[in-house]
Parts: C-alpha cells; sequence; structure tokens
C-alpha cells in the first residue's frame, strides 16, 4: 500500500501539474469567484461559516479583509505557478484559498466540486522543487498527486453515498435530472428530455458512474486513462446540457494525466523553428564570372 501511495512519477509532472494549478487559482479569482468580494455587502449576522471557520479563529469578512485576500493571493498563486520558493508560496497559497472558499461557502451554499483542489493545493507543497521537462522521478511528487486522485474520485463515491443518504432510491427514479433542465437547460437538454424515459435511465447511469469509479485505480494505465476520459466527456455533457462546468475538479483531476508530455513552451520553439526552416532564403546574388576580353587590336610594345 505504502508503494502504491509513493509510486514515483517523473518530476516534469509535478511542475506541470503544480503549474496548471496555480494558473488554475488566479483565474478562479478573476473568472470563477469573483462575486466572493461582493458577499461582505450582506449584513455581517448573515455569514454562517462552516465547521473549520468556526474551529479556527478567522475574522467575519469585511471589504478590507476579503480585499487584502484576493489581491494577495491572485500575486502569490502567479508567483507560485514559476515553481519558485514551491514550499513558502505553495502553503501561503493553499491557507489564503482556503480561506477564500470558507468566506465563499459560508452563505447557505457549499460546492463540492473544489474538494479535490484543495486537496492538491494541500499537498503540493510537499512534493518539492521540480523543473519542466525533468524525467526524474520523485516519490514526494508521486504521493501529492495520488492524494489529489483519491480526493477527484472521493468526490464522485461520496456524491453517490449522498444522494442516497438523502433521497434514497428516489433519487433515481425521482425527477431530479428535469428539475434541472427546467431551471438551467440548453436546447440539447431539451431535446434529451422529450426521448421517453431517458432521464430516468440516466439518473440510474449516474449513480453507478459514481459508485464504480473508485475502479480506476485497478485499471492498467491504458485503460486508467480512457477512462478518465470517459470522466472528461460526462462533465462536457453534463455542460451541454445544464451548465454546471465543474473546472475545478477538471483541474485537479488532471492528476491521473502524462502532464510531463505537455510541453507548450518547447512545442511553440519547435513550430517556429520549422518556420525558419521552411522559409525560403533571399535570392543569392549571381555569381562572378570572368572579365569578357577587350575587342579590338592587340597593342604591341
Amino acid at each position: 500500500m505504502t508503494g502504491w501511495l509513493t509510486e514515483a512519477v517523473p518530476r516534469g509532472r509535478v511542475a506541470a501539474f503544480r503549474t496548471l494549478v496555480y494558473l488554475f487559482v488566479a483565474a478562479d479569482l478573476a473568472v470563477f469567484t469573483p462575486w466572493v468580494r461582493s458577499r461582505v455587502d450582506v449584513p455581517g449576522d448573515l455569514y454562517q461559516p462552516l465547521l473549520i471557520g468556526r474551529l479556527l479563529p478567522l475574522p467575519t469578512p469585511t471589504p478590507a479583509v476579503v480585499g487584502v485576500i484576493f489581491w494577495a493571493l491572485l500575486v502569490l498563486a502567479l508567483l507560485a505557478a514559476t515553481g519558485r520558493a514551491p514550499r513558502l508560496l505553495g502553503w501561503a497559497v493553499f491557507a489564503l484559498y482556503l480561506e477564500w472558499m470558507i468566506v465563499a461557502m459560508s452563505y447557505g451554499k457549499v460546492d463540492h466540486d473544489r474538494f479535490g483542489l484543495l486537496v492538491a493545493l494541500a499537498v503540493l507543497p510537499t512534493a518539492g522543487r521540480a523543473r519542466h521537462g525533468d524525467p526524474t522521478r520523485t516519490e514526494a511528487g508521486g504521493w501529492a498527486l495520488r492524494v489529489t486522485q483519491i480526493a477527484v474520485i472521493c468526490t464522485y463515491f461520496l456524491a453517490a453515498w449522498a444522494k442516497f443518504r438523502f433521497g434514497g432510491l428516489d433519487w433515481a427514479t425521482g425527477s431530479v435530472l428535469a428539475r434541472a433542465i427546467i431551471r438551467r437547460g440548453t436546447d440539447l437538454a431539451d431535446l434529451i428530455a422529450q426521448v421517453p424515459h431517458l432521464l430516468i435511465v440516466a439518473q440510474f447511469g449516474i449513480l453507478a458512474f459514481e459508485l464504480l469509479s473508485p475502479l480506476v485505480f485497478v485499471l492498467p494505465e491504458r485503460w486508467r486513462l480512457a477512462t478518465v476520459g470517459f470522466f472528461y466527456s460526462f462533465h462536457l455533457a453534463t455542460f451541454a446540457t445544464i451548465t454546471i462546468s465543474f473546472a475545478p475538479h477538471l483541474v485537479a483531476m488532471t492528476s491521473f494525466l502524462p502532464l510531463e508530455k505537455v510541453r507548450p513552451v518547447c512545442w511553440a520553439r519547435r513550430l517556429r523553428t520549422r518556420r525558419r526552416a521552411s522559409t525560403p532564403d533571399a535570392d543569392p546574388p549571381p555569381p562572378r564570372t570572368a572579365p569578357e576580353p577587350a575587342i579590338g587590336p592587340t597593342p604591341t610594345s
């Protein structure tokens, strides 16, 4: 079991995953959760912190507190994406993002798609230094990726457990997807809803998929990657029908992928080199020839 948890991976994979995660944190602040800054406009007595927020001596959000968290987290996440000071910057980003999520989720709604990303932020500082393209294997980095993978799969499995806990079998036989389509469905979802019994079949399929998701760990690598591809296609279909993105979860799920093979900087350099090689040089100057002999009588001495 210990060998499985600490299975060594290339340092280049850790570096690529680290860069992707920290860049997403910066994008999350600007694109996905900028609304957190507006939460401080509501009365403070509506702030009901999560359990962790009650256990830790965290202040009630104010415009100043949230503003400092936003700008400090944005700057530190961009710095951490470079791979410098992985422990110092990594722990700082984790602490600030955790507080950002506590503020976001302490007003009545908790999103479970953040769990895998938070775990990734918590374990990445333990992976140590890693450079892009480095094939050297690291057990510390392997442990960080494995723990993130476990968190990703727990998100699926525990979601199924919650469905049975609060809805029982009625979740699968009820009108869960029908209500979701009515609230936020797309034109594609409207077409699917017209097929008799298809939504019920889809609900049973979702439960089966979530309950069987831990099997990904016992599959051969080839089939494991294909299964992760199915996970991504599931979320693509979810977004195309009921516009739920699960973006943080999808970023954490890249811990399953051989990210060391994705090197956009090297690809750009190769493309630039090929373009230079394929571009013809300027027309060469005409060859120099010997001067023609003068016409006329040859002078005599």
